[in-house]
């Protein structure tokens, strides 16, 4: 009878990826998720990085289940079919250990990282006290290498990216219109201050007409632009996803990864939540102050997630950098608003 075998998307993990990919000497289907032509492995070659991973965990009886801390503090087993039955079947055979996925856990060393603190006393300081010469300090340079982690794969990217302009009239923006602004008419945004353009993109023309909150009826102009591969951006959209354990050299390090993952998604909030227009001069500063925290440690741009449309944005620092391509126009037909009561007196 043939062994079973795991393979990369059963986990959905960088780290685990590269290792099944080194060691991997069969190409087929994998028994717990069901992909097709991927790179095999047997489970219990992943044994010693796995190990180290649950050994930052202790057994107790008021804790969780392996399987759901490992979801939520390193977003493993993210392929739809790795349910928790076959996610708890493919662990007890990493681990040649049926028990220990149905025990409960809970961390064994719960670091505490004042990051995500002193990162809510910078913004409150930068939009109300001071904004240039701010007293409160965080550490850089560990922000520097925690961004180190997040670096985009050019190679899962688009080249392909999109912006809009409401029109004035009938007639479309020429190409040269759908540009960033000249500086001495930029005004701020969500990851520049004013007098600094940068591009803002999105990876669906609809997204990039979504971005400009269109009113019904209305007409939009959505340029083409075409980036090179070579960029370099930092990717703030799922944190989580992105930094892999089995890449990280000792439990320390673990540990200490795990305290800074909630500061890490907090960053991508500061480009993602929506902001009214009659705040917005005050509220962007903490996302603006970031990105050029971002451009400093020499990335081209940063990726976040759209709060307003299905896919993903990009704030390209260097508006030079892409080529406009074609032009096209989008008629709003219709806008939709979603409310929630709230409570009132």
């Amino acid at each position: 009878m043939a062994r079973m075998k795991c393979c990369a998307k059963c986990f959905g993990d960088q780290g685990l990826h590269k290792r099944i990919q080194r060691t991997s000497d069969e190409v087929g289907v994998c028994s717990y998720c069901g992909s097709e032509k991927v790179a095999l492995v047997l489970p219990r070659k992943l044994a010693e990085r796995f190990e180290l991973l649950i050994g930052t965990y202790q057994a107790h009886e008021d804790g969780r289940l392996l399987i759901e801390w490992l979801r939520a503090d390193w977003s493993l087993f993210t392929h739809p079919k790795m349910d928790n039955s076959r996610a708890k079947d493919l662990l007890a055979e990493i681990l040649d250990d049926g028990e220990i996925v149905r025990s409960k856990f809970v961390p064994s060393i719960v670091q505490q990282a004042n990051r995500l603190v002193e990162w809510e006393e910078l913004r409150e300081e930068l939009m109300y006290k001071n904004r240039f010469f701010p007293e409160v300090n965080i550490d850089k340079d560990r922000l520097k290498y925690l961004l180190s982690w997040l670096t985009a794969d050019a190679g899962e990217l688009p080249t392909t990216w999109f912006r809009a302009r409401i029109q004035q009239g009938n007639a479309p923006y020429d190409v040269k219109e759908m540009g960033a602004p000249p500086r001495q008419s930029a005004s701020h945004g969500r990851a520049n201050p004013a007098g600094i353009p940068y591009l803002y993109l999105a990876s669906t023309g609809e997204t990039a007409v979504c971005e400009v909150r269109p009113h019904t009826g209305e007409t939009a102009s959505v340029c083409e632009f075409k980036t090179p591969r070579n960029l370099k951006f930092v990717d703030l959209r799922s944190p989580r996803a992105m930094v892999s354990p089995f890449m990280l050299e000792d439990a320390d390090e673990i540990v200490r990864m795990r305290a800074d993952l909630p500061f890490l998604e907090r960053l991508g909030d500061e480009l993602t939540r929506p902001v009214l227009p009659q705040a917005a001069a005050i509220d962007y500063t903490p996302s603006q102050y970031l990105c050029e925290f971002i451009k400093k440690c020499g990335y081209q741009g940063v990726i976040y997630r759209s709060s307003v449309g299905q896919g993903i944005n990009l704030a390209l620092f260097d508006p030079s950098l892409p080529e406009p391509r074609s032009i096209k126009q989008f008629k709003i037909s219709r806008v939709s608003v979603d409310v929630n009561e709230i409570a009132s007196r």
